[in-house]
């Protein structure tokens, strides 16, 4: 690329939702909303899981690291977004950008890991119940969780190096966070090479998981079909809903977002997609996996219910100024 077609990019403007002034109040408000519910929810979620004794297994031990996923996700984004909306300042430094892109392509693509981690527990549970614990182990998802992590730090890497690369002509962003497509958008020349990068390494950490997901619910398709209990049958189901929900809540915005090429980019329609997976999805996921899941529900009742008997024991009092230990300068 020729030299004058460089465009000298220090900082971003990142345009929001809507360019319609009487709109940020309305947009504020809701979006707030529902990122105190998400980090609530998803905060509370990971308090239960860590605290009852009942909920120490690897299916709750993944669904805490997937919480804690939901909690990060929504806050790379969010509050920056708030922040520009209250205030109108919506400019982020370019190095900003790059370091927001890194880590929401990360954490984004870490769900995906650790949706699949869930689809085998739930495989093995359901496909291989006498020897569920001794495959299934705590040091198991360790490793996964680890090397997962290793992995999508790598691609997320390599995507926001590239990505600081191009040569960009202008510096608005249609868009309420630093995201790939609205940056490939803005760039001089078709990048052949970021797109190749999406549809071939790209694709193969995004959806790999995905199809690993697919193939693990065939198989427990096929064990379920073999249950001749009514009983069995209905806690099989119970048990893979609430993961099955979250995983076409995930992946149906996903594929829809990043999936095309930048040609057929349309970023008015990609932003309100992005809303969905970066502050919806999060808020859904731990009312889903409360409301759907007894164990979940049983160990919420028994948090509150210690919480409460704390507290009507006396228990939790602030100390009085006559309990506190004098300290008498000599």
């Amino acid at each position: 690329m020729a030299t004058k077609n460089w465009t000298e990019v220090t900082e971003f403007l990142l345009l929001g939702l809507s360019d319609r002034p009487e709109m940020q109040p309305v947009i504020f408000g809701v979006i707030l909303s529902m990122y105190l519910v998400a980090v609530t929810g998803n905060t509370m979620l990971i308090v239960v899981a860590s605290t009852d004794s009942k909920l120490q297994t690897p299916m709750y031990f993944l669904l805490r690291q997937l919480s804690f996923i939901d909690v990060l996700l929504t806050t790379i984004v969010v509050p920056q977004m708030l922040v520009h909306t209250g205030t109108g300042f919506k400019t982020i430094p370019f190095e900003n950008c790059i370091v927001q892109l890194f880590f929401f392509m990360a954490i984004g693509s870490m769900e995906g890991h650790l949706l699949a981690a869930m689809a085998y527990d739930r495989y093995v549970a359901i496909c291989k119940p006498l020897q569920y614990y001794a495959i299934v182990t705590r040091s198991l998802c360790l490793r996964i969780t680890l090397s997962s992590w290793v992995v999508v730090s790598l691609n997320s890497l390599l995507y926001s190096v590239l990505a600081a690369r191009l040569t960009f002509c202008g510096n608005r962003v249609t868009h309420f966070f630093c995201d790939i497509t609205p940056l490939l958008k803005l760039s001089c020349t078709r990048p052949l090479l970021n797109e190749m990068l999406i549809f071939t390494e790209g694709a193969a950490i995004i959806l790999s998981p995905f199809f690993f997901i697919l193939a693990s619910y065939v198989r427990i398709g096929v064990a379920i079909g073999r249950l001749h209990s009514a009983a069995a049958l209905k806690k099989a189901l119970s048990t893979c809903s609430s993961h099955i929900l979250v995983v076409l809540l995930l992946y149906g915005s996903v594929i829809r977002m990043y999936q095309r090429p930048s040609s057929s980019y349309d970023l008015d329609q990609d932003r309100q997609v992005a809303v969905f997976y970066t502050v919806v999805t999060p808020m859904l996921n731990p009312l889903i996996y409360s409301l759907r899941n007894q164990e979940v529900k049983d160990a919420l009742w028994r948090l509150l219910n210690k919480i409460q008997n704390v507290y009507a024991s006396g228990d939790f009092q602030t100390d009085h100024p006559s309990r506190r230990p004098q300290h008498h300068i000599s």
